[in-house]
């Protein structure tokens, strides 16, 4: 499926980096990378700031990863790359000169001359607009990006980015990397919010932590003490509300003979503007309802039966 406005042509599920160099090592890594696009799948999402919270790490640990895998794989032109900029500790922001230099140091690590999507990953409200718009036209027309990215925006620096960039003559984003699942819609959905303004600007909607941290994935039960690695992230979710979701993944997922994970990201997948949800996996079996996704169909009754439940959480 195209994104946005563009000419890249990605799988229906991206495949989230964030856990490698993290929670998923070198060679786990690799197998799942090797899985994914020896499934069909063609989109790889990362950011230099990846896994930068870990102890011992700097960022760029993904990218690593990833770049080694490319190396080894030898066959780049079979996969979309996207990476981020503004959250590394040592390049934060999106000055133009600090752009200028994460940007090369992404390519080095990736082991690639050009990235096909390059995302401006947090809006930098201390550097003006025009600056960060520029200097992203910049490295598109040297060759080193593709197309341009948003993720985190607001919809009124969406639309402020959109117009700088016609007034100057450079390219408009392409694609939007908001938060959005079955529990996260509000700034996605409804008038004036992230989906009515990308699709006013032909964006499409590339949404992470579209599991909701692996709430949704069902692992989690009512009175359970959570430990995982993103128990943090989860919390908000233990309410009878958000456990109701869960209930009917699990039964929608039993009638299909999967998982409630691949029910829950074939929601997303089908929802307006979405062009491919983001999920991470740690472990091949965890890579499994990810390429269920990729070509699961879900009948309206369901779609409408999660939406309905989703509205009550």
């Amino acid at each position: 499926m195209k994104l946005g406005a563009s000419d890249l042509d990605v799988s229906r599920m991206g495949l989230g980096g964030n856990v490698f160099g993290w929670t998923a090592d070198d060679a786990a890594s690799r197998r799942i990378l090797d899985a994914y696009v020896d499934a069909g799948g063609t989109f790889i999402d990362t950011a230099d700031g990846y896994s930068a919270w870990v102890d011992g790490n700097a960022g760029g640990e993904s990218e690593a990863v990833i770049g080694s895998w490319l190396r080894r794989r030898r066959r780049r032109d079979d996969v979309v790359i996207a990476t981020k900029v503004s959250t590394k500790p040592d390049r934060t922001g999106l000055a133009a000169d600090n752009v200028r230099e994460a940007l090369d140091e992404s390519l080095t690590r990736l082991k690639t001359d050009h990235v096909d999507l390059y995302y401006a990953h947090f809006d930098d409200p201390d550097t003006p607009l025009e600056e960060t718009v520029a200097v992203f036209e910049e490295l598109r027309a040297a060759g080193k990006t593709r197309y341009v990215a948003l993720s985190n925006y607001t919809p009124e620096r969406i639309e402020q980015w959109c117009a700088i960039a016609d007034a100057m003559g450079a390219q408009a984003p392409v694609a939007l990397q908001p938060h959005y699942n079955l529990l996260h819609r509000g700034d996605v959905e409804g008038a004036g919010n992230r989906g009515e303004v990308a699709a006013a600007h032909g964006m499409g909607l590339v949404p992470y932590f579209s599991l909701a941290a692996g709430f949704l994935t069902g692992k989690y039960h009512p009175g359970q003490t959570v430990t995982a690695a993103r128990s943090s992230m989860v919390a908000g979710y233990l309410r009878p509300e958000c456990f109701a979701v869960v209930e009917v993944l699990r039964e929608i997922a039993a009638a299909h003979g999967t998982e409630p994970a691949a029910i829950a990201l074939t929601w997303l997948r089908d929802r307006p503007g979405v062009v491919a949800p983001l999920a991470s996996a740690r472990t091949t079996d965890q890579l499994d309802p990810i390429l269920t996704a990729l070509t699961l169909h879900l009948a309206p009754e369901e779609i409408d039966r999660l939406t309905r439940v989703s509205d009550a959480a």
